[in-house]
C-alpha cells in the first residue's frame, strides 16, 4: 500500500493548516472569559468559533473545510448527558438498585450515541460545499464500541488491533463525502507492527511500576525514620504512589505511540470512491515531542500558550495528512456535483445534536 502512495507521489494532495497561534489568541480568550462568565454554558458556542476557526484554516488543495454546527445543538446535546448524569447520581444515592440499572441503561445507549454523534459531526461538515455524511448503525456502534472494548480489555491489549480494526472500518465504512463512499482496510499484520512498540513500552510501565513500588515499600519499612507509628499504611501509600505513578506515565506514551500508529495504518488502507487514497505519515516521535512539549509549555505559563500549543499540534497533524488523487481533485468534486448529491448535502438538516463523543 505504502508503496503505491509514494509511487503516485505527484497526486499526492497535502494538507495545509494556515492560522497562527496569534489570531486564535484571540477567539481562545473570548471563549475562556465568556465560558467562565456564563459558568460554562457558553462552552458550546465556543466549539463552534474554535472549529470554525480551525476547520476554516485546513486546506487540501487551496481549498478549506468549513463547519456548520449551531452552539444550540451543541448545548442541547451536553445538557441532555449533563442532566442524565445528574439524575443518574442522584438516584444511586437513594435508590442504589435503580441507579444501577441507569447506568446499565447508559452503557446500552452508548452507542447509539456514539452513532449520532458520528452523523452530525459528518453532517456539519463539509469541502468545497460538498458535505460528509454517515450512514453507521447502532449495532454497528455496539460491536466497534462495547465488543471491541470489552476484547481489548479482557485480553490485557493483546487482541486491541482486532479492536482498532472494527472500530475504524466501522467509521470509514460509513463515510460519505457527497454519494461517493469511504472504504477502510487496515491489516491485522500492519496494526498488530504499530502494536508491538506500544506493548512493549506498556510492559515495560508496569514492570518498572512494580519494581519502584516494592523498592518503595521496603524502602519505608522503618516507619519511626519518618516519625509515623502507622508503618503499613506508610508502606501501602508509598508503594502505590511508586507503583502508579511511572506505570501510568509509560502506558500513557505506549496509547499515543499506539494511537499515532494506527492512524497512519488506517489512513493509508483507506479510500474514496475506491481510487482515491487517503495518506498520513505523523512521526510518533516527533508527535510525542510536540505534546510533550506543549504541556510543559502550557503549564508553565499558566495556560497563556494553549493556543500556541493548539496551532502547533493541529498543524502538524494537517500537514502530515493527504489524499493521493487518482486524477484532479477538482474533477472528483465536479463529479459528484453533476450527480446532484452535493445539492442535497449542501441543504442538509442539520437536524439532532452533538452529544459530545
Amino acid at each position: 500500500m505504502q508503496q503505491a502512495v509514494f509511487g503516485r507521489a505527484a497526486n499526492l494532495k497535502r494538507g495545509d493548516f494556515r492560522g497562527s497561534a496569534g489570531e486564535y489568541f484571540g477567539i481562545w480568550i473570548v471563549n475562556v472569559l465568556l465560558t467562565i462568565v456564563t459558568l460554562g454554558i457558553y462552552s458550546a458556542w465556543a466549539k463552534v468559533r474554535r472549529n470554525r476557526y480551525f476547520y476554516g484554516n485546513s486546506y487540501v488543495d487551496d481549498h478549506s473545510f468549513e463547519y456548520h454546527a449551531r452552539g444550540l445543538q451543541i448545548f442541547i446535546g451536553r445538557s441532555i448527558v449533563f442532566a442524565y448524569i445528574i439524575l443518574y447520581n442522584i438516584v444511586l444515592t437513594f435508590m442504589p438498585f435503580v441507579g444501577i440499572a441507569l447506568g446499565v441503561l447508559m452503557l446500552l445507549l452508548l452507542p447509539w450515541i456514539v452513532m449520532r454523534s458520528l452523523r452530525f459531526n459528518a453532517r456539519v461538515t463539509s469541502y468545497r460545499n460538498i458535505r460528509f455524511d454517515f450512514t453507521g448503525k447502532t449495532w454497528g456502534a455496539f460491536v466497534a464500541i462495547i465488543i471491541g472494548g470489552v476484547v481489548a480489555l479482557f485480553s490485557l491489549g493483546i487482541l486491541a488491533p482486532f479492536a482498532s480494526r472494527w472500530l475504524y472500518r466501522y467509521i470509514f465504512n460509513n463515510l460519505r463525502y457527497g454519494d461517493r463512499p469511504f472504504a477502510a482496510d487496515p491489516k491485522i499484520g500492519s496494526l498488530y507492527r504499530v502494536w508491538l512498540p506500544a506493548f512493549l513500552i506498556m510492559l515495560v510501565g508496569m514492570a518498572l511500576g512494580t519494581g519502584l513500588g516494592l523498592l518503595a515499600y521496603f524502602a519505608t519499612s522503618d516507619g519511626a525514620s519518618f516519625g509515623m507509628d502507622d508503618e503499613p499504611a506508610l508502606q501501602i501509600v508509598m508503594a502505590i504512589y511508586g507503583a502508579v505513578i511511572p506505570a501510568f506515565l509509560l502506558i500513557g506514551v505506549a496509547a499515543i505511540f499506539y494511537r499515532v500508529g494506527v492512524r497512519n495504518v488506517v489512513m493509508n488502507a483507506t479510500t474514496l470512491d475506491t481510487r482515491h487514497q487517503l495518506f498520513s505519515d505523523l512521526g510518533r516521535l516527533r508527535y510525542f515531542w510536540i505534546l510533550v512539549s506543549n504541556l510543559i509549555v502550557s503549564v508553565v505559563t499558566l495556560g497563556l500558550m494553549r493556543p500556541w500549543a493548539a496551532v502547533r499540534e493541529h498543524r502538524y497533524v494537517v500537514t502530515h495528512s493527504g489524499i493521493v488523487v487518482d486524477g484532479e481533485l477538482g474533477e472528483v468534486v465536479s463529479s459528484i456535483q453533476q450527480s446532484g448529491s452535493a445539492v442535497t448535502a449542501e441543504y442538509l438538516d442539520l437536524e439532532g445534536f452533538d452529544f459530545g463523543f
